[in-house]
């Protein structure tokens, strides 16, 4: 059995389905320069009349499906119906989804290395960057008020 590197799970939301396709080529720049590999990438469709459809990226059309394209070869279909079916219950009208898990391919190296020197996982989670950012700013305040000597 091979070893698989950590696997992350992304919800994306486009407002008033505007796909552009923009994300498509670094996706795929990480994929080819092996920093992740994409396992499962679908699109939840919910139109104006709260008609929802399920979306494969090939399916997309135009200029979004062109760029999508290259993923749908390499995807399975890792979501189930009722992970779909929650996540479209959610979803408002005229409002899309994209919905992507990758494996993070970078970190495979790392764990061997972990594997074979008998180093054992005890917890992994993570962080939204938008909380280090809160934070770092908070502790600069900090910082700045004990530098100015007010607390």
């Amino acid at each position: 059995t091979s070893i698989l590197g950590p696997v992350d799970y992304v919800l994306v939301r486009f407002p008033k389905n505007r796909f552009s396709g923009e994300i498509a080529p670094e996706l795929a720049n990480l994929e080819r320069n092996g920093i992740i590999r994409i396992i499962d990438l679908v699109f939840v469709v919910k139109d104006k009349n709260g008609n929802v459809m399920i979306r494969k990226a090939k399916d997309l059309g135009d200029e979004a499906g062109d760029a999508f394209s290259e993923f749908s070869r390499a995807t399975s279909d890792w979501f189930s119906t009722g992970d779909i079916e929650e996540i479209a219950a959610e979803l408002p009208k005229n409002t899309s989804y994209g919905m992507l898990v990758f494996e993070n391919t970078w970190a495979v190296p790392l764990k061997k290395a972990c594997l074979d020197s008998g180093v054992e996982l005890v917890d992994q989670d993570r962080i939204p960057p938008e909380a280090i950012r809160r934070l770092e700013a908070i502790r600069k305040v900090e910082l700045d008020l004990i530098s100015q000597g007010d607390v």
